[in-house]
């Protein structure tokens, strides 16, 4: 009996041990405090948030001067989404991802779309991606985040999953949703790249010169749309013509014509070329 005692409590102490020594990320506890009116939200938001930021974006402090505000009410969607985009600059996605959960819980007409994006271009959690930005599309339709459409990132999504057929489908539809509903002018080039690749990875060639070629007459000294193009040319036969395109698009990338989305700082879009002196 006291062998058994015995290993039984060396047991809970090892059990013990590590639980107290697992790292642990802190959370502001789910005490719910909703204030009476929008003016104190604001008040809150306004004092914590100036106060983060001067102590610096990367801080701990930064973290702490929020919480501080979370404390008083812990449904301010606004300040959860703070917390978590200095996270996902530094590619600490999964600590960032609890934060912007609980953003989408409280406001989820705000940031479920941007938690979207966040996974197709930040955490690449494609599946995932594509589930959030089906559900936004059910409530507010085909809308536009971080200047491009919902379906624009389910292309990329399933560009990433290796479907191309699918993405190939997406990116037709939404580029003549977009020119009905916006214009021939709405159209972004970056929106032609990526149908030219969706065409590129399906095998046809002729029709991703035509994208392509779309996407330079909008960005003429897009080095990536050149490279693509070039890899186009060189399957269809003319290698010589090829190599000479992929040259030109090397010096445009190395002159900075590339993606310049404003989060490509922090992340390399799909199928961009890292472009190298």
């Amino acid at each position: 009996m006291i062998l058994k005692f015995t290993k039984l409590f060396s047991i809970l102490f090892l059990f013990a041990a590590c639980t107290k020594t697992a790292p642990q990320t802190k959370v502001i506890p789910e005490t719910i405090t909703l204030l009476s009116t929008p003016a104190e939200r604001d008040s809150i938001i306004k004092e914590h948030l100036s106060s983060a930021y001067e102590k610096g974006l990367y801080s701990r402090a930064f973290q702490e001067e929020l919480d501080k505000g979370l404390a008083k009410d812990s449904t301010i969607a606004y300040l959860w989404q703070q917390k978590a985009m200095p996270l996902y600059k530094q590619g600490k996605y999964e600590a960032g991802s609890d934060f912007l959960d609980k953003a989408v819980k409280y406001k989820p007409e705000e940031y479920l779309e941007y938690r979207a994006f966040m996974k197709c271009i930040f955490s690449k959690r494609y599946k995932s991606a594509i589930e959030d930005f089906e559900a936004c599309k059910a409530k507010y339709g085909n809308s536009i985040v971080m200047d491009h459409s919902y379906d624009f990132y389910i292309g990329i999504s399933q560009l990433q999953l290796n479907l191309f057929e699918e993405a190939e489908q997406t990116f037709e539809k939404d580029l003549a949703h977009q020119i009905k509903t916006y214009g021939e002018g709405f159209v972004h080039h970056l929106d032609l790249f990526y149908l030219g690749i969706s065409k590129y990875e399906n095998e046809k060639y002729e029709e991703g010169i035509v994208a392509f070629d779309k996407a330079l007459k909008l960005y003429p000294e897009f080095a990536d749309a050149q490279y693509y193009k070039a890899m186009c040319i060189g399957r269809l036969g003319n290698e010589e013509e090829a190599l000479e395109l992929i040259e030109v698009a090397a010096k445009n990338g190395q002159a900075g014509y590339t993606i310049n989305e404003d989060n490509a700082s922090y992340e390399r879009y799909p199928y961009q070329k890292r472009w190298q002196k």
